[in-house]
């Protein structure tokens, strides 16, 4: 799977122009793969926000499923370390939230994210020592504005 992930990113950033260095495939949990694509260009191929790495991952997980791939593998596209740095934040974020809920025992709602990074707020407070016995965390509302709320035991 990490080669024809390799095989097919390189391709797709070939067509779209994009110079990069190098692309390295880390197989991080059952079916979480995650992708660094080191370029000298990281600012333009991060885009604002990180919308331009949002579609290279989306464009990238359509052509996988087209290779057969299968439909539960979660591909993780990260330049030069953002997507890292932006998990850390919301995992600092949720970590502070958790413990401002504790000490009012009031529901706090966490602002909107994608699928990713609430799996990641879900996960890190559950698996947390600090965290497991004092809150649970839900999803809430709709797509785009989904979001994780984190409720006091």
């Amino acid at each position: 799977m990490e080669l024809l992930i390799k095989e097919t990113l390189e391709k797709l950033l070939d067509i779209l122009g994009i110079s990069y260095t190098g692309v390295k495939i880390k197989k991080e949990e059952k079916n979480v793969y995650y992708t660094q694509i080191e370029t000298e260009n990281s600012s333009l191929l991060i885009g604002w926000h990180g919308e331009t790495i949002a579609a290279i991952q989306h464009l990238l997980k359509c052509l996988l499923y087209k290779q057969g791939a299968k439909a539960d593998a979660q591909i993780v596209v990260d330049v030069d370390g953002y997507k890292k740095r932006q998990e850390e934040s919301v995992v600092r974020l949720a970590e502070r939230k958790a413990e401002f809920a504790i000490e009012t025992q009031k529901e706090v709602v966490l602002p909107p994210m994608n699928p990713y990074f609430r799996r990641k707020v879900h996960t890190h407070l559950a698996e947390s020592p600090k965290f497991k016995d004092a809150v649970i965390t839900e999803s809430t509302g709709e797509d785009p504005d989904r979001a994780v709320k984190i409720i006091p035991k």
